[in-house]
């Protein structure tokens, strides 16, 4: 069943014109912020820090110790794989170190990543 909900997701376009990006924020500082950050002061933790973010092959990022499962993922990150992997990590990753129980709300999802965008903006600047 999870897979046919990931393959109905990954059709799904995930429009951020109608995203809520103050709910993007504050789902990050509530759901991601104790292992990640973004942002001009981010640095890797617990987990990956998320800059520049999209386009970006999963497991590659220097100076974090990925799992072996997420290095041999081939992952490039896009809206359509962040929410698979934002659904069930160990679905999409069997073997990941990744301990999260998931966020299935595409409404939420979108909002997450719509902030993560915005904040993939200001990096580039």
């Amino acid at each position: 069943m999870k897979t046919l909900y990931l393959l109905f997701l990954l059709g799904l376009p995930l429009g951020a014109g109608a995203a809520d990006l103050n709910n993007g924020q504050r789902l990050f500082g509530t759901r991601c912020s104790s292992c990640h950050s973004v942002g001009p002061s981010a640095r890797s933790g617990f987990g990956p820090q998320l800059n520049a973010l999209f386009g970006r092959r999963a497991g590659t990022l220097p100076g974090y110790g990925y799992s072996a499962a997420m290095k041999r993922s081939n992952i490039v990150w896009s809206d359509k794989t962040l929410a698979a992997f934002l659904d069930d990590p160990g679905d999409l990753v069997p073997g990941t170190k990744m301990r999260f129980w998931g966020i299935s709300d595409e409404k939420q999802v979108a909002d997450l990543l719509a902030y993560l965008r915005s904040q993939q903006q200001i990096q580039a600047r």
